[in-house]
């Protein structure tokens, strides 16, 4: 705002000298227009960087001044169709070939999928892809790129998924660490599960999206062969070229449903597996977590279901069945994100018809709260149902793991992270936005009769909340 306009102490505080500089850093590109004739091309120009893969968030800034000023004369906005979302970059032609050549080669596969399907039908080239040559997937989870119960899914087994790989193609993951290392949180040391030899495929916008301040792109990463190109085009086109080697080959063909019949085998057992510990303790109170996933689960499976964004520790994905391109919006993004990712995720699928559910952690709703009346106000339906162990539990456990290496009394860790004594009512809390509520519940037994109530209020296009108490065991 000029400083003739500026009133006193008021406008002062509330002027920055580059106020896109406060949120920089977290953001594909800010901009404030100086004049009324610069609005509609810098919005146009946001909505292409906005939109462009990978898609995130921009900042426009309009001041005050400009806003209030009266508008004197017309102004010219872009011709119609003119603002548009640039294709997606392709791969190199020669490059996808020389992949195809050696995924064609391999003894196995496996492939490790991050933002891979970020549009509904990058859910079916994935699946394409995978099914062609034979390979087992770990899904990142960033998005939801692969269905839970296809018999080629390994996520989350690390031995099985990576059993004697020589080829590893990943379809842009912003961490390979992670989905292929074991971790030591007491030392701070990996262990690769991947094999020293295996080939390393990588497909990708990774450093295309590079930040100059948070250091979110991880450890460098080594592959041996590497494009920057949206797999979303790229993996239909590798998948083309695999079928016309697959033809050509004598005997591919029979070796990749060899290999497809042994994933399948791992597969079917270590989803048994985890059914059976599923069962262990079920009778526990406070409930356990997977006892939790399981019956929210029995409630919900017969419905056209979304689930927002964390799924309780990974047993969401080892006991539900994630079949359809749009049922998980991606995993959580840490303390404080969860309820407005929530929110977000039941906002675009309002008057769709679906049941939006959010397996909503505490201490995450502590950080905002005030998120809830946001659902009731503007009449958005969701059931929360409460991952509730009373505690920041991830620091908790971190102070424990360190506590018996150094040899120190684990009875303070639960300092600073505990949320016991007074237990918050989640459920009075929403009851007092605007919601239907039921809790707190710590026998498994009383769920299902408070979630079908539950449902049957967000049928009605209301938001409704159960408050349901865990065991601080079995978090993935």
């Amino acid at each position: 705002m000029a400083e003739p306009k500026r009133r006193p102490f008021i406008d002062w505080i509330h002027t920055a000298n580059g106020q896109g500089e406060a949120i920089r850093n977290f953001v594909k590109w800010d901009y404030q227009p100086t004049t009324v004739d610069g609005v509609p091309g810098a919005f146009a120009r946001a909505y292409s960087v906005m939109m462009s893969a990978r898609q995130g968030p921009v900042y426009m800034v309009y001041d005050a001044g400009l806003q209030e000023a009266e508008l004197d004369h017309d102004v010219e906005l872009p011709p119609p169709g003119a603002v548009d979302v640039p294709a997606s970059p392709a791969a190199d032609p020669a490059a996808l070939a020389k992949a195809a050549d050696t995924l064609a080669r391999a003894h196995r596969v496996a492939i490790i999928a991050d933002f891979a399907a970020r549009p509904p039908h990058g859910w079916n080239h994935v699946i394409e892809l995978a099914e062609t040559v034979g390979a087992s997937v770990w899904d990142v989870g960033s998005r939801l790129n692969f269905p839970s119960g296809h018999g080629l899914n390994l996520t989350m087994d690390p031995e099985g998924c990576y059993k004697d790989v020589d080829v590893v193609l990943t379809l842009d993951i912003a961490d390979f660490e992670k989905p292929t290392h074991v971790r030591d949180i007491a030392t701070r040391t990996v262990v690769s599960k991947v094999p020293a030899n295996a080939t390393w495929i990588d497909i990708g916008f990774t450093d295309i999206e590079i930040s100059k301040w948070s250091m979110d792109y991880a450890r460098p990463f080594y592959a041996h062969q590497r494009m920057t190109a949206d797999p979303v085009t790229a993996a239909p086109q590798l998948t083309r070229l695999l079928k016309e080697r697959i033809a050509k080959t004598p005997g591919l063909a029979e070796k990749i449903a060899r290999r497809t019949e042994e994933i399948g085998k791992r597969h079917a057992e270590v989803r048994s597996k985890w059914s059976k510990q599923a069962q262990e303790h079920w009778d526990a109170k406070p409930m356990t977590v997977p006892r939790l996933a399981l019956e929210v689960w029995e409630a919900i499976k017969g419905e056209d279901w979304v689930l927002t964004a964390g799924d309780l520790g990974s047993w969401g994905h080892k006991l539900w069945n994630f079949d359809r391109p749009y049922c998980h919006g991606g995993r959580e993004l840490g303390t404080g994100t969860q309820i407005g990712l929530s929110l977000g995720v039941a906002l675009a699928n309002k008057g769709t018809g679906r049941l939006v559910v959010d397996l909503q952690p505490d201490g995450d709703l502590m950080f905002d709260a005030g998120a809830l009346w946001i659902a009731a106000k503007y009449k958005i339906p969701m059931l929360i149902v409460m991952f509730n162990n009373r505690a920041y539990y991830n620091d908790w456990n971190h102070q424990l793991v360190l506590a018996r290496t150094r040899g120190t009394d684990p009875s303070r860790a639960h300092i600073g992270m505990d949320l016991f004594d007074p237990d918050p009512d989640f459920a009075g809390l929403a009851r007092s936005m605007g919601w239907y509520a039921e809790g707190p519940f710590e026998k498994g037994d009383d769920l299902q009769p408070a979630l079908k109530r539950a449902i049957e209020q967000v049928k009605q296009g209301k938001p409704a909340l159960i408050d349901a108490v865990c065991d601080r065991r079995n978090h993935g």
